[in-house]
């Protein structure tokens, strides 16, 4: 996990958090170019922000697995501070960060 901090203001609302990581990481996009549609999932000390992409379809029109690696972005509710965690399903990138956040440094 790797850190960010650059003026710090804790966010109130997940719109809030989405507009801090907005303004401090690039905006993903879909393989057209178009932006990606961004989610935040709030939770008790953070809030997790991730791009939602399509499923991938091959020619037959079956769903094809995620290409591999990937971050999200957790901003803490209490300082500002964003961190980027692996792409995992959500519990368990929140569960990573709760587990990091308890570690001493």
């Amino acid at each position: 996990m790797t850190s960010r901090q650059d003026n710090l203001t804790p966010p109130t609302t997940p719109d809030e958090a989405l507009a801090i990581v907005r303004s401090r990481y690039a905006e993903p996009t879909l393989a057209d170019g178009s932006p990606a549609p961004m989610q935040v999932e709030e939770f008790d000390i953070g809030y997790l922000v991730y791009a939602e992409y399509p499923d991938a379809l091959d020619a037959s029109d079956e769903p094809q697995p995620a290409p591999p690696g990937g971050s999200n972005i957790i901003v803490a509710k209490d300082t500002g501070e964003t961190v980027t965690v692996p792409n995992l399903p959500t519990e368990t990138a929140i569960a990573l960060y709760r587990q990091q956040r308890q570690s001493p440094a």
